[in-house]
């Protein structure tokens, strides 16, 4: 795999992983909120830094497992 080619798939694999991850633990906003102009479907503390670090490193480790089963060729999506 080259580094172009490892740097898509990396991406892919970030942007569905942060997805997945973005719904986990968010509250909504309390009531007395919603009366000083926010939306009422807005997330109380969202902790999109901690998701983005964790997303990061998750999608590190996927990227690594991947890039050993095309290295060792267990998978190959080359044409014969």
């Amino acid at each position: 795999m080259g580094w172009v080619s490892g740097l898509a798939v990396y991406a892919i694999i970030w942007w569905l992983l942060i997805f997945m991850i973005l719904p986990w633990g968010v509250r909504p906003i309390g009531r007395e909120d919603v009366d000083k102009g926010q939306d009422a479907g807005a997330p109380r503390r969202p902790h999109l830094g901690l998701k983005i670090a964790f997303n990061s490193a998750l999608s590190g480790v996927i990227w690594g497992i991947v890039y050993v089963i095309t290295e060792m060729e267990l998978v190959s999506f080359r044409v014969p």
